[in-house]
């Protein structure tokens, strides 16, 4: 076997001195040359050389200088953004950074997230195809015959078709409201939910609709409900415009992350609810989405579930009754088809009263559930159609919602009792309603009819429309005899100031027509009516909501309902001085012409309305937007044209 000779041997190869460590040292691994070491030396000959510290080349090293090259450049960086982040912030009057927790840097940081596109302050799940592996509950069989949907989930498991998911999950935090992220300070919160609990709370059938009397209470229950309270509170009060638009613009960013969410509270719902009593510009809006999450959440299924002897579905019952009043406060108002019909819990109110939870909120709450469910009939009955005049049968069917309405009062007056704080109001806004109700069915009468018109009106169609005249006129005296109504109109939901405003503006239309017309024409309408009665009625009631004006927010709607009201008074009382012999002649006067005009008037009929020369002019208009548009003369919009979806900028009353 060949051997290998010795190094030293003269076959062998002579290889040097030999470096005693395994590695080569640091200094020269970094110059890339051969580290030698001469014998009896601990240090290369290289680092003797240079002086330098000989030490072992260790491999970790390269990673740990990369690290600290990249924590220092990652620093550099973050201090870049932070100083951004503060210019920002500086910029929009925002809050320091400091203010801002760790716990929603988290959020933000789950909300971009992949799987989920951040949206506000939520997160918007993804198209979601995966199997629901969750266990199915006991009540979730829905015997032999289910919704479309069920079976379809029944089949594909998918979990995003599945509304069982669509329990009382909270996504928005406590740390996400107003108080937490600094918006606003934990003072000013306490005064804006103290100024609720004394100035709404009472007025929305006893504060059934919002069961929390503290506000940590309602933070932890839910960020998108305390910012609406504050909000609202907000609103109300005189010389706080900067906090009402910081909170009206984080509601609306909480409600526009929560419209595409599949998960929310039932106090989420609540607070879209409470909103939209009050916040006009949003309250078609809200009251829509509200019901939509009620029913995904299958709250109208709890009445049955209550009936059947769980106590724990009274809560949800309330809360989808006062979603049915929203709703038709606001269907009424806009002239629009309701979102939420009749069911067996709208028809069993009674059975709803005799629940051992039952409040003496309860009943003024089913109170106004039993009236909104006859004006509804008779919109079935009737439809909304400007331009269609009821029948002489329409007319005769009248008569049975009138009756049904006087049945309502007497059945529901005596049982709303005074409450403490608001007196008589309970009983009193029952005889309220009943005006309001009066004149919104009784006015029917007049829709699709124009004058001048040679045609007179028919003795059922003159019997309806002066029982119209007389229900706006009480509406408005009752409001301003009686002083618990007068001291709750500062705190009541907008429907009462769109009401008011309904039988003021129609009263002012009439009175136009009789400032204006000469004594044959107005025998056509064969209707009695006194104009300086009605005059002085209507200024004394803007002279009211200016009261209230003064102890709300300069944004609030009384203040341009005042301006509007008080202007269209001038004009009519200004043509009311006309020569009838000029109007006999074919002449007309400009500034009846533009105080008559209404929004949707210039819909349906595109030409001026010159009232005199051939131009026939509605003498009834069912809708808030056509209603409330005689409150702006020469912009060529409707009053609720200023009220953008988001955005607070044009609430301003005018100068």
């Amino acid at each position: 076997m060949l051997q290998r000779p010795p190094s030293d041997s003269p076959g062998g190869r002579n290889r040097g001195p030999r470096l005693s460590r395994a590695r080569a040292c640091a200094e020269c691994k970094r110059h890339k040359i051969k580290c030698e070491v001469r014998r009896g030396e601990s240090s290369c000959n290289r680092c003797l050389r240079s002086g330098t510290e000989c030490a072992p080349y260790d491999p970790s090293q390269r990673i740990l200088d990369e690290h600290a090259a990249w924590k220092a450049e990652a620093t550099a960086h973050i201090s870049q953004l932070q100083a951004a982040v503060r210019s920002l912030l500086q910029h929009d009057r925002l809050p320091d950074l400091s203010s801002f927790t760790a716990a929603a840097a988290t959020t933000s940081r789950a909300n971009s997230a992949p799987g989920a596109v951040s949206a506000g302050s939520a997160a918007i799940e993804a198209i979601d195809m995966r199997r629901d592996a969750s266990p199915e509950r006991p009540n979730d069989d829905p015997g032999l015959v289910p919704a479309p949907m069920g079976s379809l989930y029944e089949l594909t498991k998918v979990a995003n078709l599945r509304d069982a998911t669509l329990t009382s999950l909270q996504t928005i935090s406590v740390e996400e409201d107003l108080i937490s992220r600094g918006v606003i300070s934990a003072a000013e919160g306490q005064h804006l939910f103290a100024l609720y609990l004394e100035n709404h709370h009472p007025l929305l059938w006893g504060g059934v609709l919002f069961p929390y009397r503290t506000l940590d209470a309602v933070r932890q229950a839910s960020a998108l409900l305390s910012t609406a309270v504050m909000t609202v509170a907000a609103l109300h009060t005189p010389g706080r415009t900067e906090t009402l638009q910081t909170c009206y613009d984080a509601f609306v960013a909480l409600v526009t992350s929560s419209c595409l969410s599949r998960r929310y509270s039932i106090d989420d719902v609540r607070a879209l609810c409470l909103a939209a009593f009050y916040l006009p510009n949003l309250s078609w809006r809200l009251s829509g989405q509200a019901v939509r999450m009620a029913a995904e959440m299958n709250m109208h299924q709890s009445f049955q579930k209550l009936i059947d002897g769980d106590p724990s579905h009274h809560e949800r019952v309330r809360l989808w009754y006062a979603l049915y009043v929203c709703d038709r406060h606001f269907s009424i108002a806009y002239g629009r088809p309701s979102a939420m019909y009749g069911d067996t819990a709208i028809d069993g109110v009674e059975s709803f009263l005799r629940s051992p939870s039952a409040e003496a909120g309860d009943v003024r709450l089913s109170a106004q559930v039993a009236l909104f469910k006859i004006l509804t009939e008779a919109y079935l009955e009737h439809g909304s159609d400007q331009n269609q005049a009821l029948s002489e049968h329409d007319l005769d069917g009248l008569r049975t919602f009138n009756i049904s309405i006087e049945q309502w009062r007497l059945l529901w007056q005596p049982r709303s009792l005074d409450s403490v704080g608001i007196g008589s109001y309970p009983s009193k806004g029952v005889v309220m309603y009943y005006h309001f109700a009066r004149f919104q069915l009784n006015s029917l009468a007049l829709r699709g009819i124009r004058w001048p018109s040679a045609e007179p009106l028919s003795p059922n169609r003159r019997e309806a429309a002066m029982t119209a005249i007389a229900a706006a006129m009480n509406t408005l005296m009752y409001i301003l005899e009686e002083n618990d109504l007068r001291r709750a109109l500062n705190g009541v939901p907008l429907f009462t100031h769109a009401m008011v405003t309904f039988c003021a503006t129609f009263l002012l239309k009439m009175a136009a027509i009789w400032a204006f017309g000469s004594d044959d024409r107005l025998q056509g309408l064969g209707l009695g009516f006194n104009l300086d009665g009605v005059l002085h009625l209507t200024r004394r009631s803007a002279d009211l909501l200016s009261e209230v004006a003064e102890k709300v927010s300069e944004k609030h709607l009384t203040r341009l309902i005042v301006a509007g009201i008080r202007e269209m008074i001038r004009r009519v009382t200004v043509s009311n001085r006309v020569d009838t012999s000029r109007v006999a002649a074919g002449e007309h006067h400009e500034s009846l012409r533009s105080g008559i005009h209404m929004g949707a008037d210039a819909a349906i009929d595109p030409a001026p309305n010159q009232i005199g020369n051939g131009t026939h002019e509605m003498i009834y208009n069912m809708d808030l937007d056509s209603l409330v548009g005689l409150l702006e003369y020469g912009s060529g919009e409707t009053f609720l044209s200023q009220f953008p979806a988001v955005g607070f900028e044009s609430w301003a009353a005018p100068t």
